[in-house]
């Protein structure tokens, strides 16, 4: 049980820096050029002026 405690104290302050890659990875493929992505995003962003009727 011992073992198990040293690991979690090991691992603990790693979180943050997980959590920090993990948003900079996610923020860099949402900003990433593509083409389609690009299209799908222009699409998105026509939605609220789309008409109604």
């Amino acid at each position: 049980m011992e073992f198990f405690t040293q690991l979690a104290d090991f691992f603990r302050p790693l979180w943050g820096m997980w959590l920090m890659l993990l948003f900079s990875a996610i923020i860099a493929w949402v900003m990433w050029p593509s083409k389609k992505r690009n299209q799908d995003m222009e699409a998105h962003a026509q939605i609220p002026f789309r008409d109604q009727d």
